[in-house]
């Protein structure tokens, strides 16, 4: 699988960004697809993780209530809606897939996007 993320940018605090990942995977809908981000200096931590079919979404604790995961299994994508975004969500974003049923471990996930920045400033 692989998986191409795009969407991200510079945006002052409190505004928004829509992050996109398209997959080249034939069976798109047969994966668990996340979110995860990297700041500088920081490990890498879960954002958001949608099951297969979109019924089922989890969030970390540092976005919920702002962030919404979303994937459209027709187009092979899944979206990540920010808004109300603080400084301290500058990292780069990945999007992650795995054939799993469920998670939402970083080292759980086999595939991975090649990241795209997004800087909110304040």
């Amino acid at each position: 699988v692989q998986l191409q993320a795009s969407g991200g940018g510079l945006v002052q605090a409190g505004g928004s960004l829509r992050l996109s990942c398209a997959a080249s995977a034939r069976t798109f809908s047969n994966y668990l697809m996340g979110w995860f981000r990297q700041a500088p200096g920081k490990e890498r931590e879960f954002v958001a993780a949608i099951n297969r079919g979109g019924g089922l979404a989890a969030y970390g604790d540092s976005v919920k209530g702002r962030f919404t995961i979303s994937r459209d299994n027709a187009k092979n994508t899944v979206y990540l809606q920010m808004n109300s975004l603080k400084p301290e969500d500058t990292a780069v974003y990945y999007c992650a897939a795995d054939f799993a049923r469920w998670t939402t471990r970083t080292d759980e996930y086999d595939y991975w996007g090649q990241g795209t920045l997004v800087t909110v400033s304040s």
